[in-house]
């Protein structure tokens, strides 16, 4: 055999292994997501459960903010209060904020506006959702605090559940990313995504303890922030959230899945503000941990399986076009399944558009790496930012702000 047989040999095993592993991935995906989201905790005795602050930042109005809202003011849990940060004292969400408050008047409630509390102070940095949030963080009266976007909406049991989760040896608590029953297309299309490919990457990650936060609704420990140097000190960094969580676990702590999803559920839905929402992470994946620059795109269904299909011809004669078949049937099934899994009962939609939302994501997903790879500059709500490598940030352009990821 050639010297370069041998390589050409070698990097087919190497493949070959990885295809075996991601396999394996899959599979521990839907074993651990069958167990951790059907696992409910009891309290011993709720009294004793810990005070949470919730820290809520807010732009603009959005058709289901109301409703979102509203059920924070519903939960069954003993002693919280909810923090609304909101930047320009002329947002319209602000008479929402002010209908709830009023209409739940037992409830701790306030309200923050920036433009007006923060004058003759300078932005803490200039990721514009810190800055939102640094006047509800400083007046939280809790030891634990919860950061929830608006689009997220919680059953009335689930800051139950999350406190529950927060053991001595916890540090932070987070949701994984799921999305409500909405009609549209588009929607299915979200929660088939984030049922299946983001589901099985954060499942897993959050099973071996690798950094996989999302800051859609996230309970900290504040005593183990303020050590981090407080929130403010995140504001130079875009993905505020993959920091935060590593501050947690560079002291010691671990970072811990719930057992119920973070359910998004914004108003507006489309095509093209999805796909945009996904170039912005893998953006920001790219900038923050560099090695997903290198795996991420070969690990995608499609181009994984053309990649094998090759491999095993050149390793055992099978047929690259079979081969490839079965792989992705595999994977479809696979993928169905873990879905299933994660949404704790019937999909709202049918098989027959599970297939065609599933074919859609698996082939625009890696044209989505690509576009993410072509221009590094992330566009956030019209401001747009450049990261350097370790997720520094510098604001390349000045527009409204936004709180919304």
């Amino acid at each position: 055999m050639e010297p370069a047989e041998y390589v050409i040999f070698g990097l087919c095993i190497v493949l070959f292994v990885g295809f075996i592993v991601n396999l394996l991935i899959h599979i521990l995906a839907i074993v651990y997501g069958k167990w951790k989201l059907s696992r409910k905790l009891s309290p011993p005795v709720v009294e004793d459960l810990p005070g949470i602050s919730i820290i809520k930042p807010l732009v603009g109005v959005d058709p289901n903010l109301f409703d979102n809202l509203e059920a924070y003011f519903n939960f069954k849990y003993p002693q919280y209060e909810i923090l609304f940060c909101i930047q320009d004292e002329l947002d319209s969400v602000i008479m929402i904020a002010q209908s709830l408050i009023l209409k739940y008047p037992k409830v701790d409630a306030k309200i923050f506006i920036g433009d007006t509390e923060l004058k003759g102070k300078k932005n803490v940095g200039v990721n514009p959702k810190i800055n939102n949030m640094i006047r509800g963080y400083e007046a939280a009266k809790y030891d634990l605090f919860l950061i929830s976007d608006s689009s997220i909406k919680m059953k009335e049991d689930t800051l139950m559940d999350m406190a529950l989760h927060m053991t001595e040896k916890i540090g932070l608590v987070q949701q994984m990313p799921f999305v409500c029953d909405r009609p549209g297309f588009v929607s299915h299309l979200e929660k088939i995504f984030f049922g299946t490919h983001h589901g099985k990457m954060y499942l897993v990650a959050n099973f071996l303890g690798i950094n996989c936060a999302s800051g859609m609704s996230t309970l900290f420990r504040k005593e183990i922030i303020e050590e981090a140097g407080g929130l403010a000190h995140f504001g130079k960094y875009l993905a505020e959230d993959y920091m935060l969580a590593q501050a947690v676990l560079d002291r010691g702590y671990k970072v811990l899945l719930c057992s119920q999803t973070a359910l998004q559920n914004s108003g507006y839905t489309s095509l093209t503000t999805f796909h945009d929402r996904l170039i912005r992470w893998t953006k920001l994946r790219n900038a923050t941990v560099v090695t997903t620059m290198f795996f991420e795109p070969i690990y995608q269904c499609i181009v994984q399986g053309l990649i094998m299909a090759f491999v095993t011809e050149y390793l055992f004669s099978w047929s690259p076009l079979v081969f490839f078949m079965v792989h992705v049937l595999i994977w479809f099934l696979l993928d169905y399944i873990l879905l299933s899994i994660i949404q704790q009962g019937p999909l709202p939609f049918s098989k027959f558009e599970f297939l065609v939302g599933w074919i859609l994501n698996e082939i625009s997903y890696p044209i989505l790496v690509c576009r993410a790879h072509w221009d590094p500059i992330i566009t956030w709500r019209s401001r747009k930012y450049k990261i350097r490598w370790g997720g520094i940030t510098t604001e390349v352009t000045s527009a409204p702000p936004s709180q919304s990821k």
